[in-house]
């Protein structure tokens, strides 16, 4: 079981929205592993709303369901980025890092990162910048009013044992990501 409210992010590819039952199996491996929905945090590129958009959302909407959070991951990469906004509502909105750690050689990174966090206020949806790794971009996305970042300034990825402590009582054989690829 799992102890502390832990937030959980998992990366999905568009691979996983065209083959089986996304949403069965993300519902199955919540029963078996007693992981509150709400705790659960599903990121995902534009790629997966490109080959077959209704698809795609149909399975969000269905995961959504559930009770879990949908990300926006890498926004501003791909080809439809303001039309997914438009089509989905979107739990949180992810800048990619190509554009963080450009904010101080490049204009145009500088007024995208900008523009991005006018965006994400102006619907309503959180931000988190991808990618930070010196003080200088974190002041620079504090001063713009971006409150949430990722990225080797804060911490380098870890494995799960690492965080054992955290979580009192769950234990790395209760995690299996193979059952999400």
């Amino acid at each position: 079981m799992w102890k502390n409210p832990l937030q959980i992010s998992v990366n999905l590819s568009p691979v996983q929205f065209r083959y089986g039952d996304l949403p069965t199996l993300v519902h199955t491996v919540l029963l078996e592993s007693g992981l509150s929905p709400a705790r659960l945090e599903f990121e995902i590129t534009e790629g997966v709303l490109i080959n077959d958009a209704s698809r795609a959302l149909s399975i969000l909407r269905r995961l959504k369901g559930l009770g879990l959070k949908i990300a926006m991951d890498d926004f501003g990469t791909g080809y439809a980025s303001l039309s997914s906004l438009q089509s989905f509502p979107f739990d949180k909105i992810k800048i990619d890092r190509s554009f963080i750690s450009k904010v101080h050689s490049n204009q145009q990174s500088a007024a995208i990162v900008r523009a991005v966090i006018g965006l994400s206020k102006a619907l309503d949806i959180p931000i988190i910048a991808e990618g930070v790794e010196t003080e200088s971009e974190r002041e620079f996305l504090r001063n713009e009013g971006c409150r949430e970042i990722q990225g080797y300034l804060v911490g380098r990825p870890q494995p799960i044992a690492s965080y054992l402590h955290l979580t009192s009582g769950f234990s790395t054989s209760e995690l299996n990501p193979a059952r999400f690829g």
